[in-house]
């Protein structure tokens, strides 16, 4: 509804200079008025879907009222439709080739009708002034209101963005967190499970208690597999390790497995500190070797060994444990693992920038190995999606407006050069040399120096030139110079004789 009333306000308003040009005396009729105003609402009709076509039509039914194609009754017409041309075409080349045609057509009618080139270059000029200006204004709007729904619409994306940035941000913290709990409370229960089995074998208790340890040991199993079931839940989907330290050191970890009766010997002390990632890894690579040993080798000796190497700046970890005791109170089988514990490791590692690797003995030991480089790994900053987006839209909209704007200014810059040089050639036609003026004499023939005069005289006696001599059958104007319109040559005949020669002011 809102496009119509504009519709309708436009045609009403470019309606008014043909309603002015109504009075008979004034070159006008009512029915040219009724095919103008028939004219103008059909352009308006469709001139959203097609641009072009309401410009076009104007522009021929200007011509036949004036080469000069400005016209009083369709020169509002004209500014407005270039402009809506501007502002609702996408492409560019078909404005340039209407412009071209435009510009042919004037030149074709001009030498049809022999009239002077004058009249050419004022089209050329009434063509860059009331359209091609006005259409240059209106794709400036056009992309200028682009890089606007540009901006907005980045904008809110961007907006949406943050949104599930913050939502990932949040999921993965909660599996953070659950990682965590499964690192901490794992390795907790599989040391609950190393003092049960110690209490189930004890001489000193009774059945009764032995059964109660046993239990209490078979839940511990049963307790870390369901904890592994249910975090691993959590971190199928390929979220990232966890990354939440787990405050306390290496020696701190092997003295608490140690006093909960496994067999661990830690070979290196101090262990060196590693800042962020690594650090991380590093304890994580530790725990995780003592849990397995807990769970699938109970009673074996467990060795932890940190060596630093200067030269490559990386720390390399190494946990082996000997094979299962046949005895143990676990068992080579008292717990299965999944598999998630490793593959999360891994993923923690990767994140630091380190490599892991395991690998079973041929005795059935198992050895965990870990090379850690002592300082965490830099990320170069990525752009944000929607930065570069909003940077090509940009790069988008300088094109547009180049194509827009400097291809149709070296078209008119072109055209101007033209015009410059058809007039030079123009007044070259009408130019007599002084010399060949001053060697004519009164009284020859016109046919002793013809062949001195130029191929065209000028038009007319330029203004306010002196009256011409009475009783001359004609008078020829001739340019004096290249440049000046005055002075120019007068050479007047009688019965094809020069009859009078004078430099005109």
């Amino acid at each position: 509804m809102r496009e119509r009333l504009l519709d309708l306000g436009l045609w009403l308003l470019l309606c008014v200079p043909v309603l002015l040009k109504s009075d008979p005396n004034d070159g006008g009729s009512w029915g040219l008025v009724a095919v103008g105003v028939t004219v103008l609402a059909g352009c308006v009709a469709v001139g959203r879907r097609w641009p072009l076509v309401p410009l076009a039509v104007t522009v021929a039914a200007s011509l036949p009222a004036s080469l000069e194609l400005f016209t009083p009754s369709y020169s509002l017409a004209l500014i407005a439709f270039g402009f809506l041309a501007g502002r609702r075409q996408e492409r560019t080349a078909p404005a340039l080739w209407l412009f071209g045609a435009v510009a042919a057509v004037g030149l074709l009618l001009t030498l049809v009708t022999h009239t002077s080139l004058g009249q050419w270059f004022t089209l050329l000029l009434a063509l860059a002034l009331a359209v091609v200006a006005p259409w240059l204004i209106g794709r400036y709007v056009r992309q200028y209101d682009r890089l606007v729904r540009s901006g907005w619409e980045l904008a809110d994306r961007m907006e949406r963005e943050q949104a599930a940035v913050a939502d990932r941000e949040r999921l993965r913290e909660r599996s953070r967190i659950a990682g965590d709990m499964h690192d901490s409370l794992g390795h907790d229960l599989a040391l609950i499970a190393i003092r049960a089995g110690a209490l189930e074998v004890d001489p000193e208790l009774g059945p009764a208690q032995q059964r109660a340890a046993g239990e209490l040991r078979r839940a511990a199993a049963d307790a870390t597999a369901r904890l592994r079931d249910i975090i691993g839940v959590l971190r199928e989907d390929g979220a990232a390790a966890p990354t939440v330290p787990a405050g306390e050191s290496v020696e701190d970890l092997v003295a608490r497995a140690r006093s909960s009766g496994l067999a661990v010997a830690l070979t290196t002390a101090p262990v060196p500190a590693l800042p962020g990632m690594p650090g991380l890894a590093l304890h994580r690579v530790v725990q995780e070797g003592l849990t397995n040993a807990a769970k699938h080798a109970p009673g074996a000796a467990v060795t932890v060994a940190v060596a630093v190497a200067e030269d490559t700046g990386t720390v390399r970890v190494r946990v082996a444990s000997g094979p299962p005791g046949a005895t143990g109170p676990a068992g080579p089988a008292g717990s299965a693992s999944g598999g998630t514990g490793l593959v999360g490791l891994d993923e923690r590692v990767r994140l630091a920038g380190g490599t892991l690797a395991h690998r079973v003995g041929g005795d059935g030991g198992f050895t965990l190995e870990a090379v850690l480089p002592r300082n965490p790994p830099t990320a170069a900053p990525a752009a944000p999606t929607s930065a570069r987006e909003l940077d090509r839209a940009r790069r988008q909209v300088r094109k547009g407006l180049a194509q827009a704007i400097w291809i149709p200014l070296a078209l008119l810059v072109a055209l101007g050069a033209l015009m410059a040089g058809v007039a030079l050639w123009t007044q070259h036609q009408s130019y007599l040399e002084p010399e060949d003026y001053a060697g004519m004499r009164v009284g020859q023939s016109l046919g002793e120096f013809a062949d001195d005069l130029p191929d065209r005289p000028l038009d007319g006696p330029p203004e306010r030139a002196p009256d011409e001599p009475p009783g001359m059958d004609e008078c020829r104007y001739y340019r004096s110079t290249m440049l000046a319109a005055i002075p120019v040559y007068r050479l007047c005949f009688v019965d094809g004789h020069l009859a009078g020669k004078a430099e005109v002011p």
